[in-house]
């Protein structure tokens, strides 16, 4: 049913295109350059049509009071499975192309920032909404480049740049909303020669649509940029802290959950040429299980990782560049659960970049990942496109991909669930190839097919009902899929956006065992997105999204969002769920009916429009 609706929607998607298009093209010319650049999975910031690889990008900047959560934006690809818990994006779980919430790396300004003890706590972002540019998400592989965990995909958030047009600006929110949420924000940009400092805040609290649902979320942001002979000197600050009730999170019971994260990067260009990174992440998490007898089970952990890499890239000859690289991590936990652990790893990796071609581009790298005692892995990866015409380019990419098991992976323990701590690395081998139609500036069309065949993937498993989950190694996985987007720009300033992802998982691995998390993915799931910017100040958006999990029942969600941004004050309204349907993206773990929240942002300092 849903492939049968998204495939009628893009056929009437193209039709509508394709007679817009009035032009001829040049059979022998070369590709037109493309104004949105993206960097996530390739070397240095690139045309979007010239990607070799599947990547979006997703937009906040002048339309940041559309969303109300990042969950909001990742809700817009097909490839990309939200499994949340709180519309407001309270420990939401994101996987890609059906690989696990694991296998899924989460980058700052390419820096990666994803949760050492367990990637349930990737969404626990220090970023407010207000501080990002655009989201990039790279589809497939990125282990050659960004090394464990992105086997499935990356998302990479980008914050907005230092060159702002205003010398000042200061804008502030509030909103009030269902269920008795109230939200405020903040953002303070101050531009003055060779130093540039932005601050922002967010805050959003609710009694909860049922009891032991309820949330505080906070979140606050520092980016200071100095520019000196040596090069930009970019800083990140940030902390993140979440309250919140955790009903049915963990199994039939009213537990309750906090936890704070605190992120600081810096990013040294030195010239043009070489790029120094380095960040640092803590996280804590405190979990009481029965919210009204704490005293019963309760678990600390705190986590923390340091990443220091270096990157350089050199021309060869006319045509071709190459880019290298060495990366150093370290992380630790203590926990009363977890114990006391530590590890470091480091890496070493280059690619060899041809795209200065008249039709075609090639890209072969390596990386080789240091780990434990003398132990490494070696995901290399090769992709290439070849331009048909001036508007068709065929684009197909080979890779493997790896994850080292996480500290819950390795220790955790309770009564329902085990670890293990001779969990060896993910391994898996990724195969993609596609097409790419952009006839002209409206329009674009993608259609990809993929193949990743994994090797001791870990999940938890059990023979039984009656048993407890085992954290276990286990071969022979196999998802093959395909996905197709549609990108249309109408007149008065409308864009929409038809996506379809269809996978297929073979189960045959598990040889009877049940999985917990592994076969917890859409088999089918299509997004259409409308979205218009009007001259004269209004902003509105409707999504609608179809979800089909595997063996589950399929749900359609409808969501909207509108605002007014002529003046210094702009009023807003957002709404979720209206047709009011009963989902749950996690199994067991219910989320609210119909909602609205509405509100206003007053300009204080920057220039009306």
């Amino acid at each position: 049913m849903i492939k049968h609706i998204a495939t009628s929607l893009v056929a009437a998607s193209l039709l509508r295109a394709a007679a817009q298009n009035t032009g001829t093209s040049n059979q022998n010319s070369a590709p037109v350059k493309q104004e949105t650049v993206v960097v996530t999975g390739l070397w240095e910031p690139t045309p979007l049509a010239e990607a070799d690889r599947s990547v979006n990008e997703y937009s906040l900047r002048d339309a940041v009071v559309l969303f109300g959560s990042l969950a909001d934006v990742f809700d817009l690809d097909s490839s990309v499975n939200v499994q949340a818990r709180d519309p407001s994006g309270i420990q939401a779980d994101f996987s890609i192309r059906g690989g696990s919430f694991e296998q899924t790396l989460i980058l700052l300004n390419g820096i990666r920032i994803s949760d050492e003890q367990s990637a349930h706590y990737n969404s626990d972002i220090p970023v407010p909404l207000d501080a990002i540019d655009h989201i990039e998400v790279l589809r497939g592989s990125g282990s050659t480049l960004y090394g464990s965990d992105a086997v499935g995909g990356v998302i990479n958030i980008i914050t907005r740049p230092s060159t702002e047009p205003d010398p000042i600006e200061m804008r502030v929110r509030g909103g009030y909303g269902s269920f008795g949420t109230n939200e405020q924000s903040g953002f303070l940009s101050l531009n003055r020669g060779l130093l540039s400092q932005r601050f922002s805040f967010e805050r959003e609290l609710s009694r909860g649509f049922k009891d032991d649902r309820d949330f505080r979320n906070l979140a606050l942001s520092s980016e200071s940029w100095v520019r000196s002979r040596l090069g930009l000197t970019r800083v990140f600050l940030g902390l993140d802290d979440r309250p919140f009730g955790a009903d049915q999170f963990y199994g039939n019971f009213n537990s309750w959950e906090r936890t704070k994260t605190w992120l600081a990067t810096i990013a040294q260009d030195i010239g043009k040429k070489t790029l120094f990174t380095l960040g640092y992440r803590r996280h804590a998490d405190l979990f009481v299980l029965l919210r009204t007898n704490p005293g019963f089970y309760t678990n600390r952990h705190e986590d923390e990782a340091w990443d220091l890499a270096m990157r350089r890239h050199d021309g060869v000859g006319r045509l071709a560049q190459i880019y290298y690289g060495v990366e150093g991590t370290a992380d630790h936990v203590a926990s009363n659960n977890l114990g006391v652990h530590s590890r470091k790893q480091g890496a070493v990796y280059g690619d060899l970049d041809i795209r200065s071609l008249r039709r075609a581009s090639l890209s072969i790298g390596a990386r080789e990942q240091f780990y434990g005692a003398r132990q490494t892995i070696f995901a290399p990866n090769v992709s290439g496109g070849y331009w048909l015409s001036s508007i068709v380019k065929m684009r197909a990419s080979a890779s493997r991909a790896f994850r080292l098991p996480n500290y819950t992976d390795l220790y955790y323990h309770d009564p329902a669930n085990l670890g293990n701590a001779d969990l060896k690395p993910e391994r898996a081998a990724n195969y993609e190839a596609g097409v790419d139609w952009n006839p002209n500036g409206r329009l674009r069309v993608t259609v990809t097919g993929f193949h990743r065949r994994e090797q001791d993937d870990i999940d938890y498993v059990r023979p039984n009902s009656s048993a407890i989950w085992q954290a276990t190694n286990f071969d022979h996985l196999r998802f093959t899929g395909w996905e197709g987007s549609v990108a249309i720009s109408l007149p008065s300033a409308q864009s929409v956006a038809v996506e379809y992802t269809g996978l297929h998982g073979a189960k045959a691995a598990l040889s009877g065992l049940q999985s917990k998390y592994v076969f917890n993915y859409p088999t089918q799931q299509a997004v259409v997105a409308w979205q218009r910017t009007s001259a004269r100040g209004w902003l509105a958006r409707v999504r609608v999204g179809a979800t089909d999990q595997y063996q589950r029942n399929a749900y359609v969600l409808v969501d909207g969002s509108a605002a007014w941004t002529r003046s210094r004050f702009h009023p807003y309204a957002r709404f979720t769920n209206l047709a009011n349907v009963e989902y749950q993206p996690v199994y067991g773990v219910a989320m609210p009916g119909r909602a609205a929240i509405v509100g206003m942002e007053i300009c204080v300092l920057c220039n009306a429009k």
